[in-house]
């Protein structure tokens, strides 16, 4: 078999390869897998284990017995481009024509995928902030774009100004911002976020941002990228249903982006899923309609988890660094006396059956060192659960 070309570059840029090409395990798929063999709780992976609103439940069934299971339209069912555009306007105030700027897609990942494949040549800059989602650097390489991070660095999750405006250059294409960030669940402030809008005008660059957390945040208000003066016209705004509604399996994204750009992405988006989730999009226009307090209650049911899991780490001797919001939790485990999270969290089943990830997972290798004693817990579960795994962790015994 011929092992070259874009494909594999990409593979190879977000996962290990065996010596037969191979795709080797990642680390959330071995931390699952350890978890399933100890018995021990698992907080590696960031999906719900429930369900969200019964009326988006509801909806998804009606349709599917009302006949909606076809090929949807393109560039998804109307009534969910036209919720979409009443979702900008209702929350932040911006006008996003539905039949024009709105295209709905497989998940955010396929919306990321269908903006750097559409956008980004060969030899193109994509600046990331690093820890970053893995698929990231896995889709610019597919572009055969070059990825270029600016860290954020424990324990507050900020970017230093300066790395920040040395990242863009002349070759800058895209800038790609996640807020509330994954994994760290930092909600950006708007100086930073007005200092990317002022290097992208200058450089000009398309503002790519992943805002799927956008209605978890804990008394830190999302303020999205395009409401700042000048982003609008160059900023492809990427958001989806999974994360909010607990429907991660149901794979409804969308994007919004002024209408040249959504054409281009469009082009390529039809090659990848063609269309998808022809039920589910009408239910999640139906839950993008539904009150403003029910996006609150989702949000401070969330908050509540992480208090009960963060108290369970901090009485086992972790240092926990508070997100903003998002699903995660970040622990450093050097006051318990390691230096090595991937070794700690393999051997923390056996200790307290849990199973985390180590925040080195979402780096390069060669800029793992600075977050080498750090961990990922995901909070996103059943209350109980969360319970339980916060007994074991409180009782956790590392002496010696």
């Amino acid at each position: 078999m011929r092992r070259s070309g874009p494909w594999l570059r990409a593979a190879e840029g977000a996962m290990l390869l065996s010596a037969d090409g191979v795709p080797a395990p990642t680390v959330f798929a071995e931390m699952s897998a350890l978890a399933a063999a100890t018995g021990a709780v698992n907080l590696g992976q960031g999906f719900p284990d429930e369900d969200g609103p019964a009326e988006v439940l509801e909806a998804a069934v009606a349709a599917v017995r009302d006949g909606v299971n076809q090929y949807p339209p393109g560039r998804g069912v109307p009534d969910l481009r036209a919720a979409i555009s009443e979702h900008q306007a209702r929350w932040y105030g911006l006008a996003v024509d539905p039949d024009r700027e709105v295209l709905v897609t497989a998940g955010a990942t396929e919306a990321l995928a269908a903006t750097l494949l559409a956008l980004v040549e060969p030899g193109d800059e994509v600046v990331t902030f690093e820890p970053f989602y893995d698929a990231y650097g896995a889709l610019v390489r597919l572009a055969g774009g070059t990825h270029v991070t600016v860290p954020l660095t424990a324990p507050d999750f900020l970017p230093d100004e300066e790395t920040l405006r040395r990242a863009f250059s002349d070759r800058t294409r895209a800038v790609l911002v996640n807020t509330p960030h994954n994994p760290t669940g930092r909600v950006l402030p708007t100086d930073v976020l007005s200092t990317i809008v002022e290097l992208a005008a200058r450089h000009d660059a398309v503002i790519v941002t992943d805002e799927v957390y956008e209605h978890l945040t804990f008394d830190v208000p999302h303020v999205p990228v395009a409401t700042l003066p000048g982003a609008a016209e160059r900023t492809v705004t990427i958001s989806s249903a999974g994360k909010t509604f607990s429907t991660t399996g149901w794979k409804i994204g969308w994007l919004t982006a002024p209408a040249p750009l959504v054409d281009a992405i469009t082009t390529v988006k039809q090659f990848l899923t063609y269309v998808n989730g022809a039920p589910f999009q009408p239910a999640i226009a139906t839950g993008l309609r539904l009150p403003n307090a029910v996006f609150r209650g989702i949000a401070a049911d969330l908050s509540a988890k992480h208090d009960v899991l963060s108290a369970g780490l901090e009485a086992a001797g972790f240092d926990v660094m508070r997100p903003d919001g998002g699903y995660f939790v970040i622990a450093d485990v050097a006051p318990l006396g390691h230096d090595d999270a991937r070794a700690f969290c393999l051997e923390l089943p056996e200790l307290a059956g849990v199973v985390g990830v180590p925040v080195s997972a979402f780096v390069r290798p060669e800029h793992a060192a600075g977050y080498r004693s750090l961990v990922r817990f995901a909070f996103c579960k059943r209350r109980s659960v969360l319970e339980d795994a916060a007994a074991r962790l409180a009782g956790l015994s590392l002496a010696g």
